[in-house]
This record gives C-alpha cells, sequence and structure tokens, in this order.
C-alpha cells in the first residue's frame, strides 16, 4: 500500500514538471482526477460546518485545485497537497463568505429550519393550510419558545438595506436609514445642552470666583498662575474654585432632575 502511495505522488510530481514546462488543458485534467480525493476530503469536512450543500463546495474546491496547480513548483521542495490544501480551502471559504449571512445561525437550528419546511409543504399539501406555531413545535419535538426562536434567527440572518422602504408618504418614501438617528448628531447636541447648562450655572457665580474657573478649566492655566494674574494666593484660588464647583453643582442638580424620566 505504501509502495502504491509512493509511486502516485512520484507519478503526480512527473506531470505537475511536466505541466510546469508545457501547460495543457489535458495534462491540467489528469492532475485534477489524481488530486480529487483531496478536495472531495476538505469539502466533507467543511459541508459538516455550514449549510451549504457538500456538491457545491466540492465544485469550488476544483477551482482552487486548478489554481493550485497552476502556481506550483516542483522544485521548491514541499509535496503538493500541503501546497494545494490552502488554496482549495480558500476557495470553499471565500465561496461561504460571499453567500453567508450576517446572522451565523446553530447548524441544529438550521435543521430544525428545513424540517419545518419539510413538515409545513406536507401540510400545506395534505389539508390546504400551514400549521400554526403549535402544530410545528409538536412536530418538531421542540418548544413553543424555541421554534419562535428558530423562525425569528431565519427571518433575521439577513442584513437589511438601510434603502429599504418603511414607510410610503404622498410625495415620497421614507427609508429606514433616514429613520435612524444620526448618533454624532445626538452627541454633538447633547455636547452643546451641556455646554449651555454649565454658562448658565456659570452666570450665576460671583466674578472673582468665575473668573479663577474660567482661568483654570477653560484657558488651561495653572492654579499659581492664576494667582498670579489676578493678584491673590494659590490657595485662594483653590478654595474659589471648590466653591464655585459647589455652587455649580447646586445649580445644576435641579436641572437634572428635571430631565430624568
Amino acid at each position: 500500500m505504501a509502495t502504491q502511495t509512493s509511486s502516485i505522488r512520484f507519478r503526480g510530481m512527473e506531470l505537475l514538471a511536466e505541466y510546469q514546462k508545457n501547460p495543457s488543458v489535458q495534462l491540467r485534467n489528469q492532475l485534477v482526477r489524481l488530486n480529487a480525493g483531496l478536495v472531495r476530503k476538505i469539502a466533507h469536512r467543511i459541508s459538516h460546518q455550514c449549510s451549504e450543500p457538500y456538491e457545491d463546495l466540492e465544485q469550488i474546491g476544483y477551482l482552487g485545485l486548478i489554481r493550485a496547480i497552476e502556481r506550483f513548483k516542483p522544485t521548491q521542495g514541499c509535496a503538493f497537497s500541503s501546497f494545494a490544501v490552502p488554496y482549495i480551502r480558500g476557495e470553499m471559504l471565500h465561496f461561504l463568505r460571499d453567500r453567508g449571512t450576517a446572522v451565523k445561525i446553530p447548524r441544529r437550528w438550521q435543521d430544525l429550519h428545513k424540517e419545518a419546511q419539510r413538515f409545513q409543504a406536507d401540510m400545506m399539501r395534505d389539508l390546504g393550510q400551514a400549521p400554526s406555531d403549535g402544530e410545528v413545535a409538536l412536530a418538531l419535538g421542540v418548544s413553543l419558545k424555541e421554534w419562535r426562536e428558530v423562525k425569528m434567527a431565519h427571518k433575521n440572518r439577513l442584513p437589511l438595506s438601510l434603502d429599504t422602504t418603511v414607510c410610503q408618504q404622498m410625495d415620497s418614501a421614507i427609508t429606514l436609514g433616514e429613520t435612524l438617528p444620526d448618533t454624532h448628531y445626538l452627541f454633538m447636541q447633547a455636547l452643546e445642552e451641556d455646554r449651555q447648562q454649565i454658562q448658565r450655572a456659570m452666570g450665576q457665580l460671583e466674578s472673582k470666583t468665575r473668573v479663577a474657573i474660567d482661568f483654570v478649566f477653560f484657558k488651561g492655566l495653572s492654579r499659581k498662575e492664576v494667582a498670579a494674574k489676578i493678584g491673590v494666593s494659590p490657595m485662594t484660588v483653590t478654595r474659589r474654585i471648590h466653591r464655585g464647583i459647589d455652587q455649580m453643582i447646586g445649580y445644576l442638580q435641579p436641572q437634572a432632575l428635571q430631565t430624568d424620566p
């Protein structure tokens, strides 16, 4: 068995060397057939980790195999299988990313949803009406709560475009994007409201206290620099700032209480 495997690998390297010198569709197809088992193995493994059919993954994997054949150099000293695996796997994962959903649904829920679809189709065919959520949950052997979670997960699995119309007025349509709040605008609006409240609170302070706070907090001077500027000691500046902050808190707290729900 080991001898047969070695013979296949040697033959594969011969073909790869030949293909590098004289590329042809015939040689490439031989190499694809020789390495098809590698594609099937990777497709089988990945198919158990997603909801895409094995056959689709296998077909996509052959594209990766062909890319590996075209880029492989027999002189680089590594096995072709080690070189080809990233190309094959990468092509499959790229395919899954393109077809993937924004919400990753557990495999069990995917199976439940497929089983529910078959049950609903049977009910429609036999009775001419769709089953209720309770009937579906009973048929699946799960709780009503879990079945509704499965339904919601599949309903929300794809991203919703911001251009989706959510309301139609007489002269124009309102899109989802237009109904979403502008977070930057809201943030700037909140900052402006805070600034106005602080300005109003400072306006009620005694002038010397207001000057000390303005120099330290708004103009970035040290307390020593402020003391020299207004002709008092740094300790006096500190006392004025502490007193002014306490007074401002007293002015601002009633307003904060009024805005609380």
